[in-house]
């Protein structure tokens, strides 16, 4: 089989991954890189990706957990999930990958303690990071990406209260460059908050 990511560093581009129009995703390749950056994971580690949608940050913690690691991922929605599981396999990756259609923060209860959690913006985001702190290794890290700003005020606000420590916030920009007849035009993409800390 043809490894389609033959390299260490995250960035897969977006059009390798499976995807349907039902179904956001996957994760944009800058913000992907960002917040594998953020999670920083070790060879052999173990990762939770809550909301994992198309699996893009399924994949890319896959390959950086390696063989020796395990990354467990959620999703509510039964075709979130298929597609998931789908990009697993295209990237080779699925005796490391665990997909499971649940919601949390009820399904997270079945999954072991990690080393880094990431955090798609939900409608439950507390009692999610809740479960999530239970969950963490000391000094697991946390990453919770969110389009709405409200979202990414309730993950700041929630972890301080949780103790994490190094609450750090990053709001990222990106736009893209498109080839026109007349040179490269930047499109714009939707700003996304990260917002990161470690469990004491």
């Amino acid at each position: 089989m043809v490894k389609i990511w033959d390299y260490k560093t995250s960035g897969v581009p977006d059009e390798y991954f499976i995807t349907d129009e039902n179904v956001p995703g996957p994760t944009k390749e800058e913000i992907r890189v960002l917040t594998i950056s953020k999670a920083r994971l070790n060879d052999g580690d173990t990762v939770i990706d809550v909301g994992c949608g198309t699996g893009g940050l399924t994949v890319e913690a896959a390959l950086q957990v390696g063989t020796k690691g395990k990354v467990y991922a959620l999703d509510e929605d039964e075709v979130a999930v298929k597609l998931t599981c789908s990009n697993v396999e295209k990237f080779g990756v699925q005796n490391t990958v665990s997909v499971k259609q649940g919601k949390a923060p009820e399904d997270l209860a079945d999954f072991p303690m990690a080393n880094a959690v990431l955090v798609g913006g939900t409608m439950n985001l507390r009692d999610i990071l809740r479960v999530v702190q239970s969950k963490l290794k000391p000094n697991g890290r946390i990453v919770v990406n969110s389009i709405l700003l409200e979202t990414a005020t309730v993950a700041i606000d929630e972890l301080k209260i949780l103790g994490f420590k190094n609450v750090d916030v990053t709001h990222i920009s990106v736009a893209k460059g498109k080839q026109i007849k007349s040179g490269t035009m930047m499109i714009a993409r939707n700003p996304i908050t990260i917002v990161s800390a470690s469990k004491i």
